[in-house]
């Protein structure tokens, strides 16, 4: 590395020349690269933590660049998947980090193989469903995540360290109940995801460089539009506790299921396949129907008023309906069942 490049961060008593050289060693896994993780994914690539995997489902429209801080747009305009765009900026960002992008879903059955051998996680998704698989996940393995969550000019964050904290199971038995707010209802301010993403990565650090005793463990609420900041002191694990107390861990078994609707958006994703699709005969297939959009990574095609986003493993996400019925028609109609 150039003698320079971290300087200013190894002169910061925090880290040191030995917090450096672990944040080099370390690996981190950011589950979900839109508002929080591509944050996440170029703020820790800056500080030089050495192997980041990025895990997304989704491709870069062009509604993400008024937040999502890795991509461009031409990253929009080829509806390029966001882990695959992300992993090609931060390749630019630092060419001396190791980057692997998994354009899925985190799912039960993939979770063990896709984050087997990671120090830490991030949470950059948009479900509950992905949160408390993760939360199972860690707490089984007893490893460091930090969940955040941003909607509107609110957003919160807390570090979940397995055996000393609440986990996320003991904070939220269940999933909020009712309508919530979502990006495409309420709308989201790029500075309050910076803001909650800045934080999650703050903790990231601490843990990663060897001080995690000066972590403090609190829930952090604000809302950058009133200018309103809270934190509450983070509560000890509850022996009732699902996960903590009673080691029963349901979503690694696959009680919660996979996500189909995604948050805010007018689209369902499609797991109705358990084999791979060709691209390049999808698209001769495909052609004399509408318009079609391919590369390696995705293949979209234009039928109005809908959109299908085809992944070469199968998965598909239709936009242009909240109806998974008909979501699966469409699936079974132009790409097969």
């Amino acid at each position: 590395m150039g003698p320079d490049r971290y300087s200013r961060q190894i002169l910061f008593a925090g880290i040191g020349a030995a917090g450096q050289q672990r944040l080099a060693a370390s690996r981190v896994a950011i589950v979900g690269c839109g508002a929080l993780g591509s944050f996440q994914a170029g703020a820790l690539a800056r500080a030089g933590v050495g192997h980041l995997l990025i895990v997304d489902r989704d491709y870069v429209e062009w509604s993400n660049l008024q937040r999502q801080w890795l991509f461009e747009e031409s990253d929009a305009r080829d509806g390029l998947p966001k882990a695959i765009a992300a992993a090609r900026h931060l390749a630019a960002i630092n060419s001396e980090i190791e980057v692997l992008p998994l354009v899925s879903d985190l799912t039960p059955a993939n979770i063990h193989d896709t984050l087997e051998g990671v120090d830490l996680i991030l949470d950059g998704t948009d479900n509950f469903e992905t949160r408390y698989l993760i939360n199972d996940y860690a707490v089984s393995r007893a490893l460091p995540w930090i969940y955040g969550a941003a909607v509107g000019s609110y957003g919160l964050t807390m570090p979940i360290l397995p055996g000393c904290t609440a986990c996320l199971k003991c904070v939220f038995p269940e999933p909020p109940s009712g309508a919530q707010p979502t990006c495409e209802t309420a709308g989201i301010l790029n500075a309050v995801t910076s803001a909650i993403a800045s934080i999650q990565v703050g903790d990231a650090l601490k843990i990663l460089a060897g001080d995690a005793a000066s972590l403090r463990p609190r829930i952090t609420i604000l809302d950058v539009w009133s200018g309103e900041v809270r934190q509450v002191a983070q509560p000890a694990p509850d022996p009732q506790c699902e996960a903590c107390g009673r080691r029963r861990f349901p979503h690694l078994e696959g009680a919660g299921g996979v996500p189909i609707s995604l948050c805010g958006r007018n689209a369902v994703q499609i797991h109705e396949r358990n084999r791979p699709v060709d691209l390049g005969e999808l698209e001769k297939v495909l052609k004399p129907l509408g318009e079609v959009r391919a590369n390696e990574f995705a293949l979209r095609f234009f039928v109005a008023p809908y959109e299908i986003t085809v992944f070469p493993d199968g998965r598909a996400i239709i936009k242009g309906t909240t109806d998974t019925g008909l979501a699966r028609s469409l699936y079974a109609r132009y790409v097969g069942s």
